[in-house]
């Protein structure tokens, strides 16, 4: 359509919704004839979000490895790549849901780096009402550290636009009781809601993103110890698995089922699930599966509708628990998944860890 290359970056806590966000805004864009490119990012390859996009029919790239704000050449080149491929009108963006101090890291350096001339959108930051309640006050408490909920006031601190998202989730009158919380919290900024799964609320989000305003513009102060403690609290876990059976066994319930058991186990440890995603797909059908936190019920996100004997599953966990815990319980968990069907599981790759320390490439602390 012509015009300057819009770059749109969606941030928000692990569990916020920030993919399928992402999602809706990608169809909507086509739908309007916009062309569109996907950024995806995460600390390890193999990520659940870039093959349900991918799945979709979007052009997505993807940072892994390490968080925008610790490899900007990677993003940088990733936009570059999509828009050699096909010089989309839009570039979505979603930055690691544990990452803060990113209008800093990622939007000021992306004004002023030559090979990148964009209009950067207002910098909208998802909220989880749960996780809004449990660390602003008033609700039942999370299991997250204090270095966590740093994180998460710090990511709402530096946001143009609060996004209550996930709304259809709550009873009437805790919609409006989140909002107020949010306002008399942020009294400066302005604080929408919606569902991005149903669509609630969502084109009053899109008229946000496009009023005219100068995206990040908010100073922010934050300690990176404080920080790098916060993103080690968690337990991080990426996987690919084979899943084979000798005869035809449901998809969609298989998903369901690992999602299930690993919250339960989880909760028997006293951790706090910051998310947990599980892809499977069998033919040309995917299904998605997730737990968005302890409090939550697994959801079947992405239906696949499919019966297979094969099946291949990429399980990406965020966990409040030691690396080597939440392996044993994620391989045990699918293990016993697939014998249950009948089928074994091989794993192709495993990875678990704990972030290391943000060292940001560029940190520009305001416009001045």
């Amino acid at each position: 359509m012509g015009g300057p290359l819009q770059f749109t970056m969606i941030g928000g806590f692990l569990g916020a919704g920030k993919t399928t966000t992402l999602a809706r805004l990608a169809r909507r864009f086509t739908d309007q004839g916009r062309r569109v490119g996907i950024v995806t990012n995460d600390q390890a390859p193999r990520l659940v979000d870039t093959a349900h996009l991918r799945a979709a029919g979007f052009a997505v790239e993807e940072v892994a490895g390490s968080c925008f704000c610790c490899d900007f050449g990677g993003l940088a080149r990733s936009v570059q790549q999509l828009v050699a491929a096909g010089r989309p009108d839009v570039i979505l963006a979603e930055p690691v849901g544990s990452c803060t101090d990113l209008v800093a890291t990622v939007i000021r350096p992306l004004r002023t780096h030559d090979g990148l001339p964009c209009r950067i959108a207002p910098y909208a930051v998802l909220v989880q009402p749960a996780l809004a309640t449990a660390v602003l006050g008033g609700g039942p408490p999370t299991r997250f550290s204090p270095e966590s909920a740093y994180i998460f006031r710090k990511q709402l601190e530096e946001a143009d636009l609060l996004v209550l998202n996930r709304i259809d989730e709550l009873a009437p009158g805790e919609r409006e009781a989140v909002q107020a919380l949010l306002r008399r919290s942020y009294p400066d900024r302005e604080v929408l809601a919606m569902s991005a799964r149903t669509g609630e609320g969502f084109e009053q989000f899109c008229a946000a993103l496009d009023v005219p305003r100068r995206a990040g513009g908010r100073p922010l102060e934050v300690d990176y110890d404080v920080y790098a403690a916060g993103e080690a609290d968690l337990g991080w876990l990426n996987s690919d698995v084979a899943v084979e059976a000798e005869s035809d066994f449901e998809l969609d319930p298989l998903l369901l089922a690992v999602v299930r058991t690993l919250g339960e186990r989880f909760a028997e440890q006293s951790a706090e699930t910051a998310h947990l995603k599980v892809i499977g797909a069998g033919g040309e059908r995917h299904g998605v599966a997730n737990l968005v936190s302890s409090g939550a019920a697994p959801v079947l996100s992405a239906t696949s509708a499919c019966r297979t004997r094969s099946a291949r599953l990429i399980v990406n966990a965020r966990v409040a628990l030691a690396p080597e815990t939440l392996q044993r319980l994620v391989t045990a968990t699918i293990d016993a998944t697939a014998r249950s069907v009948g089928g074994t599981a091989t794993f192709a790759s495993l990875q678990s860890f704990r972030p290391g320390r943000p060292v940001p490439t560029y940190r520009i602390a305001s416009d001045s």
